[in-house]
This record gives structure tokens, sequence and C-alpha cells, in this order.
């Protein structure tokens, strides 16, 4: 279990749910920092493909491949850890029901960390008898290469958890960034309003994709450009964090553009589905 080191914790033993583009990103940080990882993600070769980019991830990065693999297990279901941190589907209501599940689970000592963009932690600790041990821990793609980490606090989050957690991220080498519990957070409430108005200078007929990108490129030096980032993201994940913007501060300027909706529709997800704004 969790050993007091100072004013941290050291989280020897930690449990990442989910083995998409996130939580792989996220397993693997966790594990180069050298410490133990149970994987968990209940969809069929969910986990062989989280351990494949791993492994893409590393090799490209020149870090130790077999050392750090070797330090994650996978998991047929929710197992005993220091920290669990979440990465399935920007769904709210399964969210919350993985957070029971996990209350019930693991130790009373625990601290449940979510990788949510949006939803708040709030509600996340509310489904659970430890509202002091749960907090958001919001990772950003690639979770191996960016450094930034959103700390939220929810009403309920301890001062000590949320401590234990900005040193955690230190120590993976992550600059965390403490932000309130509120809709979207920091990132995301400035982030998706920009994406949706790149998609809405689209639908108006105003620029190409290739021109608004770099126009976001040259003229704001971003690395990337918003469309080509929606694309990154996942246009059904750009639309979801939108929904929750919209419905939680109660302001129609941050309904999603029609235009990501169509695209949702029509399954042009970005690059996870071949075809987004533009085809992989």
């Amino acid at each position: 279990m969790a050993l007091i080191a100072s004013a941290s914790v050291e989280f020897e033993h930690v449990l990442v749910v989910g083995a998409g583009q996130m939580g792989a990103g996220i397993a693997q940080v966790v594990a180069a920092s050298g410490r133990r990882v149970s994987l968990q993600d209940p969809l069929p070769g969910a986990i062989d493909r989280g351990f494949a980019a791993m492994r893409r991830s590393l090799e490209r990065l020149d870090a130790d491949v077999e050392g750090t693999l070797a330090r994650i297990a996978p998991v047929d279901d929710l197992v005993s850890a220091d920290l669990m941190i979440e990465a399935i589907n920007e769904d709210a209501s399964a969210k919350e029901d993985l957070f029971r599940r996990a209350d019930a689970q693991l130790p009373p000592g625990a601290i449940l960390a979510s990788n949510t963009s949006s939803i708040p932690i709030t509600s996340l600790g509310a489904a659970t008898s430890r509202p002091e041990r749960v907090i958001g821990m919001h990772f950003f793609n690639p979770v191996p290469v960016l450094k930034l980490v959103e700390v939220i606090r929810g009403l309920g989050t301890s001062d000590e958890t949320a401590q234990a957690i900005v040193a955690l991220a230190e120590d993976m080498g992550k600059t965390p960034a403490e932000v309130r519990d509120s809709p979207g957070f920091v990132s995301n409430r400035i982030l998706m309003p920009f994406i949706n108005e790149a998609a809405y200078a689209l639908l108006e007929g105003i620029a190409e994709p290739e021109a608004i990108d770099t126009v976001a490129k040259l003229g704001f030096a971003h690395p990337i450009g918003p469309l080509a980032l929606a694309d990154l993201i996942g246009l059904d994940t750009c639309v979801a964090i939108m929904e929750v913007l919209w419905h939680g501060l109660g302001d129609p300027k941050y309904a999603p553009c029609p235009l990501l909706r169509q695209y949702v529709q029509a399954g042009r997800l970005g690059r996870k589905s071949g075809r987004g704004f533009y085809a992989y």
C-alpha cells in the first residue's frame, strides 16, 4: 500500500482503467516513473492495442521499452491499488458507475482520479463514500510528450489529496496546474470554443481546412491547427465536451457547430476512424 513520505504519497501501484489513446499513454508515463501499473479495459483487443501503442511510443522516445512495459500488467477487473486513474469514454453515467465500483473494491485509503476533460469531479465524488479522495487528473494527448496535467479539485477534495496528486504529477515529469471544478475546467473552456469557431469558419465557406489551420499555426504560433487538433482528439469527444459546457454553463455559445454534429453522425470521428476534417 501507499507509503507516506514527507508531505507526499508514494503511489507504488496504480490502476489505470481504459487502454485507449489516453489510458495507454497514462499507463506508460506512470510505469516510466518506476511504478507498478495494472491496466484494465473490458473491450476486446483494447489491451493488446494499448501495449502496441505504448511500444511504438517508447521506441520513438528512445526510452527503456522492455523495462517500462514489464511494469505494466493487464488485469480483467478492478484490483487493489494505491491510486486509480480512470480514462474511459467521456460519458458521465459510465464514469459514475465505475467510481461506485472502485469505491467498493479499492482500499479505503486509495485515491480515485479521473482523466475526464469536462465532467464535474464533484459528481464523481458524490458517487462514492470518499469524495475527499476523488480528484481530476486531466492529461493531454499525446500523454508521454505533453507536460501539462490539470489537477481538478471537486467540492469535497481534501488538501492532502490535491497535494499528493500534484507531487505525483511532478515526479512523473509533468507540470501540474491546479484548477477548480467547473464545466470544461480551464483547458476545454478555452479550447473547445476555438475548435467550434474553426468549424463554423469551414461551414460558412470562409476558408478550407488547410487554410484555417495554417492561420492558427503561423499566425498564432500553435503547433497544430484547430481542425487537425479536433481530428486528433476525436470529433465525438469534442461534441461531448461541448455538450457538457453548453448544459453546464447554460450559454448557447458553447453549443456544438452543426458541421461537427454532422461529421459525427457520418462516422467521421477524426484519426481514429480514418477521416474527420482530413483523411488519414
